[in-house]
């Protein structure tokens, strides 16, 4: 296992780690906003940079991107040296002039002594940060329903001409994981929306809710999904879980439980 010095920190973390985790892992506080634990670091947003050197090098240490990169024996990590907070500013600095009206990029401008871009205010502003979340989720899912398009100040993330999207299931993984709330979506009357298309709704067994959409419940089933997981919401998941364990922790047998509700 590496073990390395972020700030001063002595910290020893697995094999495989990143620089960032170690860093976390020493206490430090490193902004992010491409980074989900759940998805292959991408170095996108380019706010964790961090700089890096070891015992030997001359000159200047390197900046990189502590999310992707790894963890070395006898690094020395600085998470916030001049030159790292600077180059940290500049891009905040942009973020600001493309979302002057999003709340989180508002925020990390202050956390970073800005008050108000210095470069030109993008006549539309958007919340979108094109922190890659979205996509990188939807792919994941195996779904790729929606993409980065565009290049440079039109630079966007939408469906395959700007249409709705045949192959998205209603799912909701890109909205959930959008760190500022950009991607719309809308549930009513047994329906939901997302990217301009509706879907219609499975409801549980248990509660009548909706709680997938019936494309996703098809994507699942594709996989392999039991389809007893598919009957019943989260919470009633969690709720007959629960029987079950104090139908346990009273000696009961899982059938006599059972026929009991």
């Amino acid at each position: 296992m590496p073990t390395l010095r972020v700030d001063g920190v002595r910290v020893t973390v697995p094999a495989g780690a990143t620089v960032l985790a170690a860093a976390r892992a020493a206490g430090a506080e490193i902004p992010t906003l491409c980074h989900h634990e759940g998805l292959e670091p991408w170095g996108g947003c380019r706010l964790c940079l961090v700089e890096i050197s070891k015992p030997g090098w001359t000159g200047e240490g390197k900046i990189v991107t502590s999310c992707n990169y790894p963890a070395e024996d006898g690094l020395v990590v600085r998470t916030s040296g001049e030159r790292v907070v600077a180059t940290r500013r500049v891009v905040v600095d942009l973020l600001l002039a493309r979302c002057p009206g999003t709340p989180l990029v508002q925020r990390l401008a202050r956390e970073h002594g800005i008050e108000e871009a210095s470069y030109e205010v993008n006549p539309e502003p958007t919340d979108c940060v094109l922190c890659g979340l979205c996509t990188r989720a939807c792919d994941r899912m195996g779904v790729s329903a929606i993409a980065s398009v565009s290049r440079g100040a039109s630079r966007a993330i939408a469906p395959p001409f700007n249409q709705p999207p045949p192959d998205c299931i209603g799912c909701l993984a890109c909205a959930e994981v959008c760190p500022t709330g950009h991607i719309a979506w809308s549930e009513a009357d047994g329906r939901r929306t997302i990217w301009g298309r509706v879907f219609e709704m499975q409801r549980c067994e248990g509660c009548g809710r909706p709680h997938l959409t019936a494309a996703q419940a098809g994507w699942a089933r594709a996989r392999g999904a039991a389809e007893q997981d598919l009957r019943l919401c989260d919470a009633c998941k969690r709720e007959q879980l629960a029987r079950t364990l104090r139908a346990v922790s009273r000696g009961e047998t899982v059938a006599a439980q059972a026929a009991a509700s």
